[in-house]
């Protein structure tokens, strides 16, 4: 759960039993009935799973549900906002396709959460709280085998618009490498709105007359050709809600010997000032993986939104040269993006004297700046080779857009965030003994 905007505490609402439960809430477990639903016993579970990614000590929301007396302090709002489905945050609920991280609480769960709001909050009893599987602390991964951190810390200010901030670290691998686990570790949560980590090999173009180990923006980029992206490796993307990748024991993500590691960090503003050191922790394959996981985009940089438009649409479109299968999405907007649609568009199909061809819909999203998260198929998918894929995306340029900073403007692509981008990024599995180029042929 992402709340948006910080919620009253329930004890500032005086003079109703259900604003000032305490009396009753904290009821000895042997009083509750069996049929009430308790913290410990019916509600932990629920915000362990869909919330305390974010409701938690040093975590992007403005509030903890890690114990009872944090959480049952919100009790109420966590019914109603449960209730109007407003949390978990609804535009990261897919609208087609099924994936692994999908928030959304089935009518038990928010019918258990009303009950439990409704008999006072009761805790239960302690014994009764799910096992919590962590790694070593600050981990939820196994300890790391290895920790690429920023050399320098990027300094926030109070206010204001933000570009993005580079960092390249050299990894110092004197041989390749295969990544089976990797996490990323902010030291300033609350202000890193997406972080993307990116492998760039060596011999790539990209960022390719920047200084390493110091902070930089694109902006301040004398060459324009290093900005152009050159299709290196992502390895890892943060976003709120979302810190880690893990692959199955028969996959993993390659780093070639003499990469550079890439942080491409996106801070937002709170009002307080601060600074961010970030580290990703990186937990080797034990062996060689049979299946290298790769990861592609759908991308256009030929469009521009004409401005007050409220729902303008632009796509592309990338042919495969090789079977894959398919892992996960990640579609990537700035702050315009309203939704995004990735397809299957099948050969054509004769119906009658007219030729049309047969679009499936993949996996649809509503999109929100705030929750940009990855996708991971619930069931993997494979594609055959020739497949024609396509990703859709739509635009709110109007006045309605509460992140839109100038409805009158034309905007086009660009790679800051007050530009527009299209990018239909997925991971895909291949044999590891095959090379990540020639897989996808772009075009609009």
């Amino acid at each position: 759960m992402v709340c948006v905007v910080v919620l009253a505490d329930v004890r500032g609402q005086s003079g109703t039993a259900e604003s000032n439960p305490r009396s009753s809430r904290e009821t000895s477990a042997h009083a509750v009935p069996s049929t009430v639903p308790t913290y410990y016993r019916d509600v932990l579970p629920i915000l362990q799973q869909h919330c305390v990614i974010c409701h938690r000590s040093g975590g992007i929301a403005p509030m903890s549900f890690e114990t009872y007396e944090a959480a049952s302090r919100y009790a109420y709002i966590i019914r109603n906002v449960t209730h109007e489905k407003a949390m978990p945050p609804p535009f990261a609920v897919p609208l087609a396709g099924r994936v692994t991280n999908d928030p959304s609480l089935t009518p038990e769960q928010i019918s258990t959460l009303a009950a439990w709001a409704n008999r006072s909050a009761p805790a239960g009893d302690p014994r009764d709280a799910p096992a919590v599987s962590r790694g070593p602390a600050p981990w939820s991964i196994p300890k790391p085998d290895v920790v690429v951190k920023m050399p320098q810390p990027v300094s926030i200010s109070t206010s204001g618009d933000l570009e993005y901030v580079y960092e390249i670290v050299p990894t110092g691998f004197t041989e390749d490498r295969w990544i089976q686990m990797a996490e990323v570790l902010p030291t300033l949560p609350a202000n890193l709105r997406q972080m993307m980590v990116v492998v760039r090999r060596p011999g790539s173009r990209w960022l390719g007359h920047a200084l390493l180990g110091k902070p930089f923006t694109s902006a301040t980029l004398s060459n324009s050709k290093d900005r152009q992206w050159a299709g290196d490796e992502i390895l890892i993307v943060y976003t709120p809600g979302k810190s880690t990748q893990e692959f199955p024991v028969t996959m993993g993500k390659f780093i070639p010997a003499g990469s550079d590691v890439v942080f491409r960090a996106q801070y937002t503003t709170n009002g307080v000032a601060g600074s961010d050191q970030s580290s990703v922790g990186l937990v080797f394959c034990k062996q060689k993986p049979s299946e290298r996981v790769v990861t592609l985009a759908l991308e256009n940089d030929r469009f521009a939104i004409p401005p007050q438009a409220s729902d303008f649409r632009v796509e592309a479109r990338g042919l495969l040269r090789r079977d894959v299968l398919l892992m996960s999405f990640f579609p990537l907007l700035h702050l315009r993006g309203k939704s995004f649609e990735y397809d299957v568009i099948h050969p054509l199909n004769r119906t009658g004297h007219n030729l049309s061809p047969e679009v499936e819909t993949l996996f649809r999203v509503n999109y929100d700046l705030r929750w940009q998260p990855s996708y991971p198929l619930s069931a993997p998918r494979l594609l055959k080779t020739g497949t024609l894929l396509r990703a859709v995306a739509w635009y709110d340029n109007s006045p309605s857009n509460p992140h839109n900073p100038n409805p009158d403007a034309s905007v086009s692509w660009g790679d800051e965030p007050r530009d527009e981008v299209l990018g239909g990024f997925f991971d895909v599995a291949i044999p590891a003994a095959i090379g990540r180029h020639n897989i996808l042929d772009r075009h609009h």
